[in-house]
């Protein structure tokens, strides 16, 4: 996930308004970064802005996280500082600015999408401050050369393999039509897909749209023109539901799908309910409340829900576990900024998503991809890429 992301509705809306009543600007508690009893962990992302809808889930988990560590009362307490940047990288860097010297914080959840991250990294490199993003998914940041920078979600170019394989093996598509938001993190990814797509023998056409349009009709004409077995739109919810509705609406009767820009019920609510349906939607995250993958997901989910009253959605998981690979730390007794980064290299524990372990450019080893479909008005998990069958 990219620059901005989507529009809160359904179960993020009880989610978010839960957790909007703790989150203020400033963050969620006062002070700077604690005594030698405390050390303060920040989370940097859009949790007011029109795509908070993808950052309120796992500014959540990552709480959810800390909130069940402080409960044992360990030597060293975790205070969460949050940082609402609305994933714009002109208000990420002097809020990551501010996170460093005036709130001491030892660690950043974050930021939660790849421009404000592009903009923040050098801040954090040059402050020696490790972060784990639960959601950027460029694949340029992980050829920046950082040596404080972790991501627990896979990068682009992987997911643009798994829905390509996808879109091949299941949708059976022999045409296929690339649409970007015409910014970082849509363009890459849409591009990435087609690119993907072409060498597996697939015929791509490919165009582009204001993210701040409203009216398609010139895409949404020559994707008719093509009669593509699917469209792939590369952005952000908000955008993806508008187009997709504008498609339906003129006759297209091919599948449509998207990223993990897409993946919230605010798609739904933006296409309408009976365009949206069977839709599809790629994703390294996991979202699995069934625990259809590993024990400690099924557990995630129910804690998940008695303390937000939502269902576990987008991000959730990976803020948990962002959260987690913070959280070893400080119980192995790193403290310090360098020895929490330190310990982040050589970490190797399961966690309620994938594996929390990362390799030298601070990547997620794991490289699963999964596919989700809208069903009424919920996204259920198809299955892992490589396996998953439209229903």
């Amino acid at each position: 996930m990219r620059r901005n992301k989507m529009r809160i509705t359904g179960a993020v809306v009880v989610s978010a308004t839960l957790a909007l009543s703790a989150v203020a600007c400033g963050g969620d508690d006062d002070g700077g970064g604690g005594s030698g009893n405390e050390i303060t962990i920040g989370f940097m992302g859009d949790l007011t802005g029109e795509n908070s809808g993808l950052v309120i889930p796992p500014k959540q988990g990552a709480q959810l996280a800390i909130e069940q560590y402080n409960a044992t009362n360990p030597k060293v307490k975790i205070k969460f500082k949050t940082y609402d940047s609305q994933g714009k990288a002109e208000q990420a860097t002097p809020l990551a600015q501010g996170a460093v010297k005036s709130d001491k914080i030892v660690g950043l959840i974050g930021p939660a999408f790849s421009g404000e991250s592009e903009s923040v990294g050098p801040i954090l490199e040059e402050a020696k401050i490790p972060s784990v993003s639960p959601s950027a998914t460029s694949v340029t940041l992980g050829e920046k050369g950082w040596k404080y920078w972790h991501r627990v979600v896979a990068d682009d170019a992987v997911q643009s393999d798994g829905a390509a394989n996808f879109l091949v093996n299941s949708v059976k598509a022999k045409k296929l039509f690339t649409v970007s938001d015409k910014q970082a993190y849509g363009e890459g990814l849409a591009g990435a897909i087609g690119k993907a797509a072409a060498a597996k023998g697939v015929q791509v056409q490919s165009d582009g749209v204001d993210d701040k349009a409203t009216d398609y009709s010139s895409t949404v004409n020559k994707i008719n023109q093509f009669k593509p077995d699917a469209v792939y739109f590369g952005g952000y919810y908000a955008v993806a539901g508008r187009l997709f509705k504008q498609l339906r609406e003129a006759g297209y009767k091919g599948k449509m799908m998207s990223g993990d820009g897409s993946l919230a019920t605010g798609l739904i609510e933006g296409a309408g309910e009976k365009n949206a349906q069977k839709a599809l939607l790629s994703c390294g995250c996991l979202i699995d409340a069934e625990g259809k993958t590993n024990e400690k997901a099924k557990k995630f989910a129910t804690d998940y829900q008695t303390k937000f009253g939502a269902e576990v959605a987008i991000y959730s998981t990976e803020g948990f576990d962002a959260a987690t690979a913070f959280i070893e730390a400080v119980k192995a007794g790193k403290t310090t900024p360098e020895d929490i980064n330190a310990y982040l290299k050589t970490i190797d524990v399961q966690g309620v998503g994938k594996q929390i372990k990362f390799d030298e450019k601070g990547e997620l080893a794991a490289k699963d991809i999964f596919i989700y479909e809208v069903q009424g008005n919920k996204l259920p998990l198809l299955g892992n890429s490589n396996e998953a069958k439209v229903s």
